[in-house]
């Protein structure tokens, strides 16, 4: 029987999300990748059990998790649960999402009522949960009105199947809509889940980030490490089992000679932090103050005990971010 590690609340700071009363580890696991039926359950158990002995406490996954079947990821975390990690539930943060293709027909996509509630309701079947920490609407919706989006995740929250909502891939443009309906319906809305990373940095273009700390809502970062080029293992090519040698990322055709030489500059700049290319990498999205927590997605637990570190050493000199700023 799996019994956690009696320090784990002493290895990572957590810090509050946004004004709520809620706090997040600033390191989270997501489990986009890694955890379909297709892996190896043995790796996903123990990167699970790793990471909470860590102080990892927020797990990351949405209905559609778990390619090519949809929905295995909440399986195989409703697995793990049962093996140990579900007596631990009230210590634990576990978040899912509906907001893409889930099913067929035109009641399995998108934002509408139906989706929303029927997407939830399969989740917690899945994981064999009563309820989740946090719900996310995984995406805008053009085609269903904002304020039935809305009254959906506050119905959610108060039929007791979340405790907090949030919404991800929504720009100042959708928040500035969603928001004066949830704080009507004094929804407990929370947090926001956009893409961002060194390479990707949309959410200081559009505003996001300071919209958060304006309006008090969380950001929990995902895709930090640009689909692993800010890992080591680009710096010489692409290896033959990297995501990108598999071809599981859409942007592959960005990896030519300028963005390695990029790459490696970045790395020698780590390396006199005294860190690998990818905790700087983690640790330069979390020094962005509207920045609650960064998503990291993992195929083996030596990368998530590595990447923890991240989150102890977030500062950077006037130095090093102007270094930073000029490759970037």
């Amino acid at each position: 029987m799996y019994i956690a590690d009696d320090k784990r609340y002493e290895k990572i700071p957590y810090v509050k999300c946004g004004k709520s009363g809620f706090k997040l580890p600033r390191i989270s696991l997501g489990l986009w990748h890694n955890f379909s039926f297709l892996d190896d359950f043995a790796n996903m158990e123990k990167m699970c059990r790793d990471s909470f002995d860590l102080g990892i406490t927020h797990f990351d996954l949405a209905n559609n998790y778990g390619s090519p079947y949809n929905g295995s990821a909440e399986e195989n975390f409703g697995l793990i649960l049962d093996r140990g990690l579900r007596n631990y539930r009230d210590e634990l943060v576990i978040s899912t999402k509906a907001g893409y293709g889930m099913w067929d027909g035109p009641y399995g996509d998108w934002g509408s009522r139906k989706y929303l509630i029927s997407s939830l309701d399969q989740s917690l079947k899945r994981m064999k949960l009563d309820y989740v920490d946090i719900f996310y609407h995984h995406r805008p919706d053009p085609d269903t009105p904002m304020e039935e989006t809305a009254l959906a995740l506050d119905q959610i929250v108060k039929s007791g199947k979340a405790l907090y909502v949030g919404v991800s891939n929504y720009r100042c443009e959708h928040m500035n809509e969603i928001l004066p309906i949830l704080r009507e319906l004094k929804t407990p809305f929370i947090i926001n889940q956009p893409s961002y990373s060194m390479l990707n940095r949309w959410i200081e273009e559009d505003g996001l980030d300071k919209l958060a700390l304006k309006e008090g809502f969380g950001v929990a970062v995902f895709s930090p490490l640009y689909q692993g080029f800010l890992t080591s293992r680009y710096l010489n090519g692409v290896p033959a089992d990297s995501r990108l040698g598999k071809g599981r990322t859409w942007i592959s055709d960005e990896l030519n000679e300028a963005m390695i030489a990029r790459l490696n500059k970045l790395n020698n700049i780590a390396k006199e932090r005294e860190q690998s290319l990818s905790q700087m990498a983690l640790s330069w999205v979390l020094s962005n103050p509207a920045v609650t927590t960064v998503l990291v997605g993992a195929s083996r637990s030596e990368q998530i005990i590595e990447n923890a570190q991240a989150a102890l050493k977030i500062n950077f000199s006037a130095e090093e971010t102007s270094a930073i700023n000029e490759l970037l």
